[in-house]
This record gives C-alpha cells, structure tokens and sequence, in this order.
C-alpha cells in the first residue's frame, strides 16, 4: 500500500512537470494528492459509475475517462497546491497518470 501510495505521488508529481496545464506545488503535495485521489476512488468513483453505467455502456467504456477527469477536477478543489486549467487537462492528465502508474506498477 505505501509502495503504491509512493509510485501515484511520483506519477502525479511527473505528470504534472510534463502537462503545461497542470501544476503542482511540490512533492509534498504529490503525496497529498495522492492520498485524497486515493479516498475519492474509493468511496465516491464506484457510486458515480453505478449511476452512469448505462452511458458508460452506451459509449463503450470511453465515459469512464470523464469520471476519471471530474474525479482530478474535483481533487483540485479540495487540495491547494494542486492547479488543474480545464476539463481537457484533466482528460489528459488522468490518461498520462493511468499510464504511467499501470507502467510503473508493472516495473515494480
């Protein structure tokens, strides 16, 4: 759990130092987001998949990736180093973390 909670911070934190629309404070607050980001696909991402599984479905999967953008959108507002410009970094930046964390995570 903690080798996991490590690697998102420095995927959030790489991540962030790639995207010109994403930026973040300092690893200290990686580590922070990444524990709220943790929270939040814990207790509120299931719920709102249930309730959008018939569009998830309808789109073949591709509405998750707006879950995963309004889930970073609404991290932001709740961490304060953390700056996300607009829905389409968002988009893009759930992408870039999904890849590299499943890259990272496959490594070690």
């Amino acid at each position: 759990m903690i080798k996991t909670l490590l690697i998102n911070s420095i995927v959030i934190f790489l991540g962030a130092h790639l995207l010109s629309g994403v930026t973040i404070k300092n690893y200290w607050t990686a580590i922070g987001v990444a524990i709220v980001l943790a929270i939040m696909n814990m207790f509120i991402r299931p719920l709102i998949v249930l309730l959008t599984l018939p569009l998830t479905i309808i789109t073949l999967g591709l509405f998750v990736l707006v879950i995963n953008a309004w889930i970073l959108m609404l991290t932001d507002k709740f961490v304060d180093g953390l700056k996300i410009k607009n829905f389409g970094w968002a988009v893009l930046y759930g992408l870039l973390i999904s890849v590299l964390n499943s890259f990272l995570l496959f490594i070690f």
